[in-house]
């Protein structure tokens, strides 16, 4: 199974995309991973990464779909892949759907968690980290996983806020061009929405609101 994942930061979309993984042996395929290793790699598409990001500037399409292609390309993608991260605008949608074309890689599911905004930034602004294991779930805004006063739900542990999660502007920033329905990253997951109802590729839409186990269930019967 082939899948890509939309999803507004704070939505849970990389909790549900690692059920996913777990449940269908796939490997999880991460973009700022990729760039990471090509450039730490050394590989002739890195080099050319670098150079555009040591100046502060954007890595063009022409090098990032290359890059992501070979990814999915290796053994361990094989047996299926999830791709989160990439696109996050309509052309390079576009881009992306004409080069897993040409490289006969089909495209089977878009999966697509739906959250309004504001409840988006609240779950982001809520998070906190527990000293004891940054994986220990704790949300000030969740009910399911609030903790307790200032102590980890789970352990009992100290609770810290990232710096950037109570960032507004920045979080806004982001959100600004995921939500853009005209160019954005909406504007690529609902390319693919189109495609799909041309037949060819499924489109999976989850109401992101309810809980992780709620959202995981959900996902789950309609991936069948």
């Amino acid at each position: 199974m082939r899948i890509l994942t939309f999803g507004p930061n704070g939505s849970g979309k990389g909790t549900q995309g690692a059920i996913v993984k777990g449940k269908y042996n796939l490997s999880h395929v991460e973009s700022g991973a990729i760039f990471r290793e090509n450039i730490k790699g050394g590989t002739e598409l890195g080099k050319k990464a670098k150079a555009y990001i040591d100046k502060g500037d954007l890595v063009p399409d022409e090098i990032t779909i290359p890059m992501i292609l070979n990814r999915l390309q290796q053994d361990d993608c094989k047996s299926g892949w999830l791709l989160d991260g990439f696109p996050r605008n309509k052309v390079q949608a576009e881009k992306l759907d004409e080069a897993l074309q040409k490289a006969g890689i089909k495209l089977d599911v878009i999966i697509e968690i739906v959250l309004d905004r504001e409840t988006a930034k609240n779950r982001i602004m809520g998070r906190r980290l527990c000293a004891n294991d940054p994986n220990h779930p704790n949300n000030i805004f969740i009910d399911a996983i609030k903790p307790n006063g200032d102590k980890c739900r789970v352990c009992g542990g100290a609770l810290s806020a990232r710096s950037d999660d109570q960032d507004e502007a920045a979080i806004g920033k982001r959100h600004d061009i995921y939500y853009n329905t005209v160019d954005g990253t909406l504007a690529a997951a609902y390319y693919f929405k189109a495609k799909a109802q041309a037949g060819g590729v499924r489109y999976i839409e989850l109401d992101g609101k309810p809980g992780v186990k709620e959202v995981s269930q959900d996902l789950m019967a309609k991936l069948g």
